[in-house]
């Protein structure tokens, strides 16, 4: 009875452990999770926006340039010294300035802008994640 005991309570800390410890890696590196959520977001918002035919363009002038902003981040933030990595990086940034040049001002437009985007974003995902 005694064995089981000290056998249950090995394991009970050992989770304890394992949960500290996951909490801890998982929370060390909060800007590279958040770049993302924050490009995702203004995908999101810009994806929205053309499934409700409402690409107005203020607003997808205001996605584009936070998502400009935003890419100029990833380099720094994850740190890949990767060719691949930056050459992926300074495409995505290149096809946003292309996007925020254009000018969409319908759902038509917004669409051929984002489709660059979007394939560039797919492959750095497809590579990377």
């Amino acid at each position: 009875m005694r064995v089981a005991l000290l056998i249950l309570l090995g394991l009970v800390i050992g989770v304890i452990g394992t949960v500290n410890v996951m909490s801890t890696l998982g929370a060390r590196h909060p800007m590279p999770k958040a770049v993302m959520q924050t490009m995702g977001y203004h995908m999101g918002e810009l994806g929205h926006a053309l499934k409700a035919k409402q690409c107005g363009a203020a607003s997808s002038q205001h996605h584009l340039q936070r998502l400009q902003s935003t890419a100029t981040d990833i380099v720094p933030v994850f740190g890949v010294p990767e060719k691949d990595f930056t050459d992926d990086a300074s495409q995505l940034q290149d096809r946003l300035q292309q996007a925020l040049q254009s000018a969409p001002a319908d759902c038509a437009a917004l669409a051929a802008a984002l489709k660059p985007i979007d394939e560039t974003c797919k492959s750095c995902h497809q590579k990377y994640r």
